[in-house]
């Protein structure tokens, strides 16, 4: 597949006044909307971007970004993007109900399905978070070695820290990969631990 070009307007005035200490020139905007504006910076980051990045690139507050932010997901609620967030982490992605279509224009090319195991280590991760391997292998029964390792290689899962105690033991959380793998905006859309055993127990 060809690859895109991707244009940048340039003030016409950068390059002027080198070596004079002047400021530089706030970037031009045209017409387009601030919130116009974010919508481009995430398209072109292709991956998840830290709110004050964005303040800086707009030269706005961080309370001025995430109302645009907020402009944005009520703009494309109902089509084929929307914003996924992890803590001060926003990224735009595909919808999940476009899935099928886009696996499908794809060629079927998927990833493999999560094991049992897996996805019980995953579910444990996700509602205990920060959480440790022993912590992990104590709920489950058993060793989680492999499994941990598979889950960071997909990137569904990350270190995010140490556990006070004996050998400062990883903590587990989840990422960004994870929201998405799941079709979750942000953390706070895991359904209630009681409803998400119901939906598990078969």
């Amino acid at each position: 597949m060809a690859e895109r070009r991707r244009s940048f307007q340039v003030p016409a005035q950068a390059g002027r006044g080198a070596g004079s200490g002047a400021s530089p020139p706030r970037p031009a905007r045209g017409d387009l909307s601030p919130t116009a504006l974010v919508e481009a910076l995430l398209f072109v980051a292709g991956q998840p971007v830290e709110v004050g990045e964005l303040a800086r690139a707009l030269d706005l507050d961080e309370g001025g970004v995430r109302q645009h932010l907020a402009e944005l997901e009520a703009k494309l609620a109902g089509r084929g993007l929307r914003l996924q967030w992890h803590h001060r982490r926003v990224q735009l992605v595909t919808a999940p109900e476009a899935g099928p279509v886009i696996e499908r224009f794809l060629g079927g090319r998927g990833e493999a399905r999560l094991s049992q195991a897996a996805l019980e280590t995953l579910a444990i991760i996700a509602y205990k978070q920060p959480v440790t391997r022993a912590q992990i292998e104590a709920i489950r029964g058993v060793d989680c070695g492999r499994v941990l390792a598979a889950l960071r290689a997909r990137e569904l899962i990350e270190e995010v820290g140490q556990a006070d105690g004996p050998g400062r033991p990883t903590l587990y959380g989840t990422t960004m990969r994870f929201l998405e793998h799941f079709g979750l905006r942000h953390p706070g859309e895991l359904p209630p631990l009681s409803e998400a055993a119901r939906g598990g127990g078969g």
